[in-house]
């Protein structure tokens, strides 16, 4: 749509399998979202926010991929997205139990990493899916509503939840 003249809309780089450390090894999943960085967004004409929403694929494809990883690379990707001057909202990762990789392990770590996004402040914003799509009575499932039917992939009502709980003001910040 258009603001004050100007075309405002929405590039979507997501990938199916996207990891945010490691890149596709035979699964059908391309370059990591650090590897593509510069190419898919950064490079890109007119982009002002990233919207950083990852971190399930390298929970439940990477077996003993650890918090502090996945908070290195938040951090690594924050920082040069800072330096291009653009603003990043990162979204909380969203429950998958249910998906036959899920277990305690990367409960835990969903968990710290989860904690880390929403209380330490080195993102412009925080949009809080986890809190979106997580069932009430099971908070490591997705809400059945919501529910694509994979327990992992949000369907069409938990998208426009996840769209509904953006707050658009805070997308675009003074960088």
């Amino acid at each position: 749509h258009t603001a004050g003249g100007a075309l405002q809309g929405v590039a979507d780089e997501g990938i199916s399998g996207d990891k945010l450390l490691a890149d596709g090894a035979g699964d059908g999943a391309g370059q990591s979202i650090l590897h593509r960085l510069d190419r898919d967004v950064l490079s890109q004409p007119g982009v002002r926010t990233v919207v950083l929403f990852a971190g399930v694929n390298d929970l439940k494809a990477h077996t003993g991929v650890r918090a502090a990883e996945l908070i290195a690379g938040y951090r690594r990707l924050a920082h040069r997205a800072h330096a291009a001057h653009l603003c990043v909202v990162a979204a909380t990762i969203s429950p998958f139990k249910g998906w036959p990789e899920w277990d305690h392990d990367a409960e835990a770590v969903r968990g710290e990493v989860n904690h880390y996004l929403r209380t330490r402040g080195e993102f412009d914003a925080v949009a809080d899916f986890d809190r979106t799509l997580r069932d009430p009575r099971d908070p490591e499932r997705l809400w059945p509503r919501y529910d694509g039917g994979d327990h992992l992939h949000p369907g069409d009502r938990g998208m426009r939840a996840l769209a509904d709980s953006l707050d658009l003001k805070r997308l675009d910040c003074a960088r």
